[in-house]
């Protein structure tokens, strides 16, 4: 296991001097977070980017991420086009020997949460999301007031996309997906990259939207789409943990066994309800996973791979990006690396 920290590039609050600073933690995953969706990344930008975390003592490890554009999702014409410029990306992390890619294929939004500081007992705020509040959600003046979402859409061009995913259900997506895929993981394969799809977040449908990585049935066909290893999954304990249906140590080992776990992110959730939870500290007393079982299993099928902490409280009087604050992630790691550290001295 390797032990990333996620940082949002130069106007990041957090500095990279911070994260070399926290025991084990050699790894950065970060993104070109100013191309526009669609356009291709250059060589000379994501190097510059690589040469600024290596000059503060780091590893460039993941990158998380290439946006996938709507017209790709949507199986417009225009998709190849996209895809052609996707793929151009994948050839520059891999030039500069960047080897993971972190993506998604959310249809218009991104991870949504209908709370951005919920309060917790002991004062702490968390993310937090409640599929009621979201039927509340008027989205006829745009994504402006939506919590959790960093793009941003007018109402007309909001509309606009939400009238063509009407003819887009969950079979359609799947097949567009495969599409994105079967021109996508060759390159990657060719260039030393390997992508990892993050699961929808939450994993059920929103707005009326499909959302199909959701559960051990979806990652199984999501890797047999392409059988590549270049073709893998984030596994993302929260993502999943929020359907307390999803055995999280049994579709590790389920997926491990093809080696298709290139990333984790490892985080904690407490589900109060049906299609509701908030999120918690990183300790498995705190929330609804087991973090001790989920590092076992993927210790049981040798991930060798990075992992991350997830979202964090606000804390001790931190302000800065919702669930990105450094106090709380730097001790979610911390845990994270003890619990791995404890299963990996058990074993002798």
């Amino acid at each position: 296991m390797i032990p990333t920290f996620r940082w949002f590039g130069p106007e990041d609050p957090i500095p990279l001097a911070h994260i070399r600073q926290i025991p084990g933690v050699r790894g950065v995953v970060s993104a070109l977070y100013d191309v526009p969706v669609g356009d291709s990344w250059s060589r000379e930008r994501l190097g510059t980017l690589k040469a600024r975390i290596e000059d503060a003592g780091l590893r460039f490890a993941v990158v998380e991420s290439i946006p996938v554009h709507e017209d790709i999702k949507l199986g417009r014409p225009t998709r190849d086009r996209m895809i052609d410029n996707y793929c151009a990306s994948v050839r520059a992390m891999g030039e500069l020997g960047v080897p993971i890619l972190c993506y998604n294929f959310m249809p218009v939004f991104d991870w949504t949460r209908t709370d951005l500081a919920w309060r917790l007992p002991d004062g702490s705020t968390a993310l937090a999301y409640d599929d009621r509040a979201v039927a509340s959600i008027d989205l006829s003046r745009g994504t402006a007031e939506l919590p959790g979402w960093a793009a941003r859409y007018g109402a007309a061009e909001l509309g606009a996309l939400l009238a063509a995913y009407r003819e887009v259900d969950a079979e359609r997506l799947w097949d567009n997906l495969a599409h994105f895929l079967e021109r996508v993981v060759p390159v990657a394969l060719e260039a030393g990259v390997r992508l990892a799809i993050h699961p929808d977040d939450p994993p059920w449908p929103i707005f009326g939207l499909p959302r199909i990585i959701t559960d051990a049935t979806a990652l199984a066909r999501l890797v047999a789409l392409v059988d590549s290893p270049a073709n893998g999954v984030t596994f993302c304990t929260g993502s999943l943990g929020a359907r307390p249906e999803n055995d999280l140590p049994g579709m590790i080992r389920s997926l491990g066994a093809t080696g298709r776990i290139h990333f984790a992110h490892c985080r904690n959730i407490r589900v109060t309800g049906e299609r509701r939870f908030h999120e918690t500290a990183h300790p498995s007393a705190c929330g609804s996973v087991d973090l001790l079982d989920v590092l076992r299993a993927l210790r049981d099928v040798g991930f060798a791979g990075p992992m991350r902490p997830d979202h964090g409280r606000m804390i001790w009087g931190e302000q800065g990006r919702p669930g990105y604050g450094l106090y709380d992630r730097a001790l979610g790691v911390m845990y994270l690396q003890g619990l791995w550290e404890a299963i990996v001295r058990s074993e002798t």
